[in-house]
């Protein structure tokens, strides 16, 4: 489960821990009766690897450098730990966990209120820029146990003084390595200052960069180092690669998708324009395609997340920066339009498809330029790539590529404590629709977001914009 040399390459002055493989029950952590139960109710039997290898050292109150690719249940690593050194009766921020994206906050977020069910009244605030800080002073005016946010709304809030660190007794920097590449050192850095020096810190990362042994150095008491292989055999993903010229290189992505017919697929460029481009080329053809880059205003990235995420759009196409955090259940495919000169960004790449015991697939796109970059993959990968011919790619299936679902947006939220099981009610009841017309559930603060069959999409948003949601009127539009 461990690499026997854990992170000791670096240049970080950290010990190196194993896990022992026989002991993968929650059970056998010092955890309370309660949390063990909830764990069992939340479906969490067996460890992780990265659970297994972290926990036992994070439950001793270690200050721990974990590298673990995203999905692979490092969430609950630190949530564990976290919620074990709080004390609920204490009303002061005690856990603090830094997140590079708002997406991964909320996530993150979610992930951690579910885990803390098991303790007696736990109060987590979450700050993210995107949002108004009126209601962030608000949560923190009514108290505090757990904060998760990004770097500079933290800091923010820091020299505003509306969030004190005093009691602070664990900081946790989730994805440590994304933070560093947008430029978060010197606000990582600034919040450190300001917690305690009698604290936890946790670190986790999929890579090891320069800055993390810095981050070590400076703000980590002796870590405690472990390292966790990629979650996902090379059996469960399918890999084939096709030799392109550039000039060919947007199209070769519409033959892909339409030999291929994946439900869902992530594709991945190098740069903001070849992601515009790629976006602009599929819907011209009839392609669902909406892309994810750095420029999106936070109300365009949510509105695209939740369409990609419900199945309203087949084909998600980003840069590294946007995707990063993102846990897209049930990817069908993910597309290299460019390789990417990095190989551990590869393997992440590809490693978002064939989860959960399915079978994925990773379609890759190389020019002569390029392959360099493709023969470090090799290495790393551990195996020659599978060439294929651009001339067997053949369209397939009748007519176009369509997502199955189509997403309505509905004016008002969790403002207007609107519950998915409102939503699910007026299109299930007076509406008039199934249960199995409707699809996933978005609620965000002044949205709610929900899916339907693509085929009653326009008749759905006529019925929900007659009717009525909590005894009132609402606005719906289809996206």
């Amino acid at each position: 489960m461990v690499s026997p040399r854990g992170l000791a390459e670096s240049p970080s002055s950290s010990r190196s821990s194993q896990a022992d493989a026989s002991t993968t029950s929650f059970s056998s952590l010092p955890l309370s009766p309660q949390t063990v139960a909830n764990l069992t109710q939340l479906g969490y039997t067996d460890m992780t690897a990265i659970q297994a290898a972290s926990l036992p050292t994070a439950l001793l109150g270690r200050d721990l450098i974990a590298q673990a690719k995203t999905g692979s249940g490092k969430t609950a690593a630190f949530a564990l730990a976290l919620l074990a050194n709080l004390n609920p009766r204490r009303f002061a921020v005690q856990a603090l966990v830094l997140c590079p994206t708002r997406e991964l906050a909320d996530q993150v977020s979610t992930e951690v209120r579910r885990l803390a069910r098991a303790q007696e009244n736990i109060k987590l605030v979450t700050l993210c820029g995107g949002v108004p800080l009126r209601g962030q002073l608000a949560s923190l005016d009514h108290g505090a146990h757990i904060v998760v946010g990004t770097p500079g709304r933290v800091m923010d809030h820091l020299e505003r003084g509306s969030l004190q660190l005093d009691a602070l007794n664990t900081l946790v920097l989730d994805e440590a390595d994304r933070m560093l590449d947008m430029g978060f050192f010197d606000d990582i850095a600034k919040v450190a200052r300001q917690c305690p020096a009698q604290r936890q810190t946790l670190l986790f990362s999929a890579t090891y960069l320069e800055g993390i042994a810095r981050l070590a150095q400076q703000f980590m008491r002796d870590p405690v180092t472990v390292k966790v292989e990629a979650q996902h055999s090379g059996a469960q993903i399918r890999q084939l690669w096709y030799e392109v010229k550039d000039s060919e290189r947007l199209h070769a992505v519409s033959r892909l998708l339409e030999h291929f017919r994946p439900a869902s697929t992530l594709a991945f460029c190098n740069t903001k324009a070849q992601c515009r481009d790629l976006q602009a080329v599929l819907a011209a053809q009839g392609f669902s395609a909406l892309a994810l880059y750095g420029e999106l205003e936070q109300r365009e990235r949510d509105q695209v997340l939740v369409q990609f995420s419900n199945r309203s759009c087949s084909v998600l196409v980003a840069t590294d920066v946007a995707a990063r955090g993102l846990d897209i259940a049930g990817l069908e495919a993910v597309i290299n339009v460019d390789v990417t000169p990095d190989p551990e960004v590869h393997v992440h790449r590809v490693g978002r498809t064939g989860r959960a015991g399915e079978e994925g697939l990773a379609l890759n796109l190389a020019s002569m330029d390029e392959m360099g970059s493709v023969g470090k993959i090799e290495q790393l990968q551990g195996r020659e790539s599978d060439w294929q011919p651009l001339a067997g790619l053949t369209p397939t299936g009748d007519g176009p590529l369509v997502p199955p679902m189509a997403t309505l947006q509905i004016q008002g939220g969790r403002k207007e404590k609107i519950r998915a099981g409102d939503v699910l009610g007026a299109l299930t009841g007076e509406a008039g629709f199934t249960r199995e017309q409707v699809g996933k559930i978005n609620i965000n603060d002044f949205s709610t977001y929900v899916a339907v069959d693509r085929s009653i999409a326009r008749e759905a948003e006529r019925r929900l914009a007659a009717g009525r949601i909590k005894g009132k009127g609402v606005k719906v539009r289809l996206i």
